[in-house]
């Protein structure tokens, strides 16, 4: 089995001669990412629309593949090797490589998979990435600018090749105006803010300040309501931590608006974890709206 994971990613490779110490022509890195020393591109590929399935989370009992979240926009896949008489590196080496850069660049790790075949994932939704077993493995998110790029890494075992596939989206946005919101509070008494948060955690991301002042001068426009800041997740992961983020982080948006000029005797802070879902978890667009903070007339 291993020799066949192995394999498939070598399969990649061979179709540049063995001479060849420079990146394949038309080739180039993704602008964020910078490649391992000594390494050069032997393959890519790219589309200006495509469909990818990231694989996340770790396997569970009775699963046959990973969970994967969907990804609809521009997509690049980079193959590397590293050049002729130099020590490769190894695949963990590599998988921690760029996974420290992922954080330092602010992103956060949706899945990783240090070893052989540490799991299974869907091949026809990740395309051209090795037979669909995790060869030291690394799945990373980035938002900014209100794009989310998302990045599948692999590396082989001991030779120092390795590939990735990015993909790009537009991040989940606003879905009220913010000269509306005032208003949406006032006839329909609730509001849904799509403010973004690290991964798991309840740590605002910067991404989100221009909401959190609108949502703050929203308030103060109607400064006769008081309100309650309800936090909510999607299905993933168990119900109790999920009840646990939702309260920290519709605790942590009361604050932001507090800092803001809201008075906080105008507000409480409950969370609901996944209780009241608005759309299909079963979906990545669904449960994207799902992980939301409502601010409800009271």
């Amino acid at each position: 089995m291993r020799k066949l994971a192995l394999g498939a990613m070598a399969l990649l490779l061979a179709t540049v001669p063995a001479r060849a110490q420079e990146d394949y022509e038309g080739c180039k890195d993704h602008p964020l990412f910078t490649r391992f020393p000594n390494s050069y591109i032997v393959d890519c590929a790219s589309s200006q629309f495509d469909l990818r399935k990231f694989p996340v989370g770790q396997m569970k009992p009775g699963e046959e593949v990973l969970r994967s979240v969907e990804v609809e926009g521009p997509t690049w896949r980079v193959n590397f090797q590293i050049k002729e008489g130099t020590t490769p590196p190894s695949g963990l080496q590599l998988m921690r490589n760029f996974e420290a850069a992922a954080k330092r660049a602010g992103g956060t790790i949706e899945g990783q998979w240090p070893g052989w075949c540490k799991a299974n994932y869907d091949s026809e939704g990740m395309p051209d990435m090795g037979n669909s077993c995790t060869s030291f493995g690394l799945t990373m998110k980035f938002v900014k600018g209100g794009k989310e790029t998302w990045a599948f890494f692999q590396a082989s075992e001991s030779d120092g090749s390795y590939l990735m596939t990015v993909s790009e989206r537009e991040a989940m946005k606003q879905e009220v105006a913010v000269n509306e919101i005032a208003d949406q509070l006032r006839k329909d008494g609730f509001v849904s803010l799509y403010v973004t948060f690290d991964t798991g955690k309840a740590t605002i991301s910067p991404d989100s300040a221009k909401l959190l002042d609108d949502a703050a001068a929203a308030l103060k426009a109607a400064s006769e309501l008081k309100v309650e800041v309800g936090g909510h997740t999607d299905a993933v992961g168990g119900a109790e931590a999920n009840r646990k983020l939702s309260q920290e982080r519709a605790q942590a948006v009361m604050a932001a608006l507090v800092k803001r000029g809201i008075a906080a005797g105008r507000m409480t802070a409950k969370g609901y974890g996944q209780t009241v879902p608005v759309a299909d978890n079963r979906t990545e667009d669904g449960r994207a709206k799902n992980r939301r903070v409502e601010l409800v007339k009271k």
